[in-house]
């Protein structure tokens, strides 16, 4: 005579979970599993916390071991759920866009503080992916008139419907194509988060994070898109203008360089992440330095 299988509660899923993807050296194993069995049972993090003594049905068990599984072999959380915060908002995101980094939310924090100091009446952000910074600005900028471009097709797709998710497709003007070649006027901040990784470093980083090697890929160098949106500035850059740009580890000195060649009388300044890594340049033209990029 066999027993009947028993049931696992939710706080037993949660701490095997736990327990195994801690094993495989998975980052945030506490939060990856609980973010993974809150999606397998579509519920609040209030009602996991609330009603751990819940006993799976085999089906909910069964979906999420998949979904371990899943994580287990490197297919990152956000992608298996469509889900990521950033800045304090939920995105979708999907295997066409990059997975939106906290390191990132910076950008957002110093664009917002250069709009409360001064006037910045338009914006651009360049290779926008799912659309998760230039949404929270105009989350936070409502009066402010802001461009969005990106090369991928398929990325403003998912940053369209994000946009409407939240409530700022009117306000926000999404644009295909390469750079600022798009964009209808010049503005006064351009936001550029670029593929910043060496060609040479691509393949095991894509491999491992399945995101886009078309949002990685910064050339020999990493530094190639960053160059080219520079080179651009001129005739997209309204007099005093800024430009932020997220940038790589170990790429300060040569960036400020290549800037301070094109702008030599343009303010730079580099601010570090809260890991200490210098993480986005600022860049502030002067009126009369606009037309000495070539």
């Amino acid at each position: 005579m066999t027993g009947e299988a028993t049931s696992v509660t939710l706080k037993q899923a949660f701490s095997h979970a736990r327990d195994i993807l801690t094993a495989n050296n998975i980052e945030d194993a506490y939060l990856e599993g609980e973010l993974l069995l809150r999606h397998t049972l579509k519920i609040s993090r209030v009602q996991l916390y609330l009603d751990l003594d819940y006993e799976l049905s085999s089906k909910q068990e069964e979906t999420f071991w998949h979904l371990i599984e899943r994580r287990l072999s490197g297919e990152p959380t956000a992608y298996i759920t469509g889900h990521r915060q950033f800045y304090g908002f939920d995105f979708y995101v999907d295997p066409s866009v990059l997975i939106p980094r906290p390191e990132s939310e910076l950008l957002v924090e110093k664009a917002l503080k250069l709009a409360q100091n001064g006037t910045m009446p338009t914006i651009a952000e360049v290779g926008t992916g799912c659309g998760a910074i230039t949404i929270s600005l105009a989350l936070n900028l409502p009066q402010t008139k802001i461009y969005a471009t990106d090369i991928s097709v398929s990325a403003l797709k998912v940053a369209l419907f994000n946009c409407q998710k939240h409530g700022v497709a009117n306000r926000i003007c999404l644009l295909q194509g390469d750079m600022l070649d798009p964009l209808l006027e010049p503005v006064d901040l351009i936001i550029a988060n670029l593929p910043y990784v060496k060609e040479s470093e691509l393949s095991p980083i894509c491999l491992a994070n399945f995101e886009p090697p078309l949002a990685l890929n910064g050339g020999s160098d990493g530094l190639e898109k960053i160059r080219q949106l520079c080179r651009q500035l001129n005739n997209q850059l309204c007099p005093d203008g800024c430009l932020l740009l997220e940038i790589g580890q170990g790429q300060r000195k040569a960036i400020t360089t290549f800037l301070r060649s094109l702008f030599p009388s343009a303010k730079i300044e580099v601010t570090p992440d809260l890991g200490g890594i210098d993480r986005v340049v600022s860049l502030t033209l002067p009126s009369d330095t606009l037309h000495q990029a070539g």
